[in-house]
């Protein structure tokens, strides 16, 4: 006799089912083997592997490996059947096509997929001749939690949880003793029941009983009243007839004289009082004790519809999910079988709806393990796109008995490692929200090697743990309703930081982010300005205070900028002394800028003497003041991001600009300052004034420190003279800059310069009357710096006519 119970139908095995099994005759004088037979017909399984593997011991064989192999199945020991089934196969001349299969089946649930491909592969036996597509990868993964309800399991087996109007949770469980398994429990003496009234042979633990916790949190056995009731099992609650349905496997008195019975569950229904407790039973009008199982009832009130698992005639496999309608006075029309895609050849159970998906488990649809939860689309019209769940709501054990309750809990119950018992109950938390990051570089390419990543759940105050797709993308799990943020570093790269990552209210599946991790322009200069000295000194002069207070001003607007100064001396006097001097210039720098509290520490001072003259005014050439004058000077240069030793964050005032183009920075001070000089001429005349030659040197130093800027040089006249010489007026003009540039070391593949005669004036005087003034600004050779294209842009400035 057969005491089906829960899902006990979860086991993988292609050689057998754990629900159907034929009590036959026992003697005592039978070999080990047929002794071990009987016991594996009678599910002391344990005792039958002890049995079995007596007699490989004494005398190995194909057939006693392959039964040991089948027995680990039925226990669910899948390490051991692993390990048999691997024995099986090998050997080589008796090995058939399902050994392969049983193997390959056993190492997905073991992960040892790949191992067992070789071994299959080096027996000569192709993959591809294997049922391989029903395993689908263990790396498929949902984005849930599941936590284990400490509260309802224990150390035997809990599973199914369903609840009532009144708040009572009903769960199965077979807490409770253990009994010795060497005896059968199923006891073939005609003077006694034919079952232990104590104990299931599967686990010789006690029977499956339903129990329920109260919303105090108090559990308490729930009683069957059909009568000769053993395992007792697969609640299902009928909020609106407030009737629960639920499986029974019961005592068949007047056939104990035959003693080749098969015993199947059936399914009742009894009222439930608002204790959580059971009044009256009444049969599902298509149980058939004797002829096929029906079991794991699922009531659809809205369908009006009771789902079940079957063998009945006209199923697919083993057990298929049928369904009976019915009406208020609870008639059932004739069971409709499910059919594909739903059902399969292997074990089709535990059926769920909720709205319109509907979920059941199955070990003949691809699967991570044993026996698997699917969800599929429920319509009017029918039942579609089935879908294994994955992992982690799939294991690589069984897993099964999929609910989710009028609150929003879901549960489902598993034997996977890490539970409290055989079976555990498991709540499946909120879905975690897929988070997807591409970090790339200035190219657009997905940046594989070594960066950290911080990412830290703000709501929860803890980090979150990420890791790398195949793709290099950055990938975690966020939990529902938290705020977020990360921090990503790489040597050599600002750190981004971005805090506005949330899952609240966010509905879709994957929160996607692009993050482009661009280098740090170390000691990047931005700005350029000399201040001048005289013959012998070191004091700041009137002229000078104007410079350095523009650069003091820009310092204290931005904290990424410090000041190098460079400081020089003409070629009069020592080099000894021109060193001290030149150093003596840096200092008074340094102390100026002291009255604007911007720290010694972020100016670095250089010092040259008369090293780096700007001219041929050497030792003994006789020179001009104007001249001897330019090399008395000290260069004045804000750098960005100063220290290459330092790992800096995005200043928060640069947070949209990209830095994949550092010139960015040097535009926006410059458009700050406004401080690009504009080149001035006498009236008639192409000659440098002097003024502008320290102009020219400070456009040449800022082309010097800033290799990939480009200089586009404008030249203009005023409106006297013909169109025709104005225009040969403004070439010159244009090319005396060029060309001082060029004897300053400019490249002139950097400079681009263009003239435009009378044709766009400051002032337009050709419709009315200008000042000596307003032609002044007319004539000028403007000059502009930056990456792009040449283009005309007119300014007026302040004329100094020196």
């Amino acid at each position: 006799m057969v005491l089906i119970m829960k899902k006990t139908l979860t086991i993988i095995s292609i050689s057998a089912s754990l629900f159907l099994g034929i009590v036959g005759g026992a003697s005592a004088q039978k070999t080990k083997v047929r002794y071990a037979d009987e016991q594996m017909e009678l599910m002391n399984y344990q005792h039958a592997i002890e049995q079995y593997q007596e007699a490989y011991a004494k005398k190995p064989s194909y057939g006693v490996a392959k039964k040991i192999a089948e027995a680990y199945d039925r226990v669910r020991d899948y390490d051991k059947s692993y390990e048999w089934w691997s024995n099986v196969v090998g050997y080589e001349e008796k090995a058939e096509q399902g050994d392969f299969a049983n193997l390959l089946s056993a190492a997905q649930l073991t992960d040892k997929r790949e191992e067992a491909l070789s071994l299959i592969q080096a027996r000569g036996v192709s993959a591809d001749s294997l049922d391989v597509e029903n395993l689908i990868s263990v790396s498929a993964r949902k984005k849930v939690k599941l936590t284990n309800v400490a509260e309802l399991n224990s150390d035997a087996s809990d599973f199914i949880i369903e609840e009532d109007a009144n708040g009572n949770k009903f769960f199965v469980s077979d807490r409770g003793g253990t009994y010795s398994s060497e005896m059968p429990g199923i006891r073939i003496d005609g003077r006694n029941k034919f079952f232990s009234d104590e104990k299931q042979d599967y686990t010789d633990r006690e029977y499956f009983s339903i129990y329920k916790k109260n919303e105090e949190g108090e559990i308490a056995e729930v009683m069957s009243n059909v009568p000769g009731t053993f395992n007792f099992s697969d609640p299902s609650y009928a909020k609106e007839a407030g009737i629960l349905f639920y499986s029974v496997t019961r005592d068949i008195k007047k056939v104990r004289k035959n003693r080749n019975i098969v015993v199947q569950p059936e399914i009742y229904y009894s009222k439930v009082n608002d204790n959580g407790e059971l009044e009256g039973f009444t049969p599902f009008p298509f149980n058939d004790s004797l002829g096929h199982a029906v079991m794991h009832p699922f009531v659809d009130e809205e369908a009006k519809r009771l789902y079940f698992a079957s063998d009945m005639a006209g199923t697919l496999g083993g057990l298929d999910i049928f369904y009976s309608e019915y009406d208020e006075e609870m008639n059932f029309s004739p069971p409709v079988n499910l059919g594909s895609p739903v059902n399969t050849s292997g074990h089709d159970t535990h059926p769920f709806r909720k709205g319109d998906k509907f979920y059941f488990s199955s070990a003949g649809h691809p699967r991570v393990g044993g026996m698997d939860v699917y969800e599929a689309n429920y319509s009017a019209s029918g039942i579609s796109n089935v879908q294994n769940m994955g992992m982690p709501i799939n294991s690589i054990a069984d897993d099964f008995g999929y609910r989710e309750l009028e609150n929003g809990e879901i549960y489902l119950s598993s034997n996977r490692d890490g539970g409290m018992g055989l079976d555990d109950i498991y709540l499946m938390e909120d879905v975690y929200k897929q988070f997807l990051a591409r970090v790339i570089d200035c190219d657009g390419v997905i940046i594989n090697d070594s960066y950290m990543a911080t990412l830290r759940d703000k709501t929860q105050n803890g980090n979150v743990q990420t890791q790398r797709t195949p793709k290099g993308e950055l990938a975690a799990e966020l939990e529902p309703e938290s705020d977020f943020s990360i921090s990503i570093s790489k040597p050599g790269y600002f750190t981004l930081t971005d805090d506005n990552i949330s899952t609240k209210g966010f509905e879709g599946d994957t929160v996607k982010r692009e993050y482009k991790l661009s280098p740090i322009p170390y000691q990047l200069p931005v700005f350029v300005d000399i201040v001048y000295y005289d013959l012998d000194k070191y004091v700041i002069r009137e002229d000078a205070k104007e410079a350095l207070d523009k650069v003091a001003e820009v310092m204290k607007k931005y904290s990424f900028l410090d000041l190098l100064v460079a400081s020089h001396t003409d070629s009069r006097a020592s080099d000894e002394y021109n060193i001290t001097l030149s150093n003596n210039r840096a200092k008074a720098v340094t102390e100026y800028m002291a009255q604007y509290n911007i720290s010694a520490d972020r100016i670095r001072l250089e010092w040259f003497g008369e090293q780096n003259l700007v001219n041929d005014c050497g030792n003994g050439v006789p020179c001009s003041e104007v001249d001897h004058q330019l090399n008395r000077r000290s260069e004045l240069v804000l750098e960005a991001f100063p220290d290459p030793t330092k790992q800096y964050d995005i200043p928060a005032e640069l947070k949209d600009m990209d830095f994949c183009n550092p010139e960015d920075i040097f535009e926006m001070v410059q458009k700050e300052i406004n401080d690009i000089p504009t080149i001035y001429f006498d009236f008639d005349k192409s000659m440098l004034r002097s003024v502008h030659k320290q102009d020219l040197e400070r456009a040449a130093i800022m082309l010097q420190r800033m290799p990939n800027l480009m200089l586009f040089i404008e030249g203009h006249t005023d409106q006297r003279g013909s169109d025709e010489y104005n225009e040969s007026l403004s070439e010159r003009r244009a090319d005396v800059v060029k060309e001082y540039l060029i004897k300053r070391g400019i490249e002139d593949s950097r400079m681009e310069h263009k003239w435009f005669g009378e044709t766009k004036p400051v002032h337009d005087c050709t419709s009315g009357t200008c000042t000596e003034a307003m032609h002044q600004l007319n004539r000028r050779t403007e000059l502009r710096v930056g990456k792009g294209a040449f283009t005309y842009t007119g300014r007026q400035k302040k004329v100094d006519t020196m």
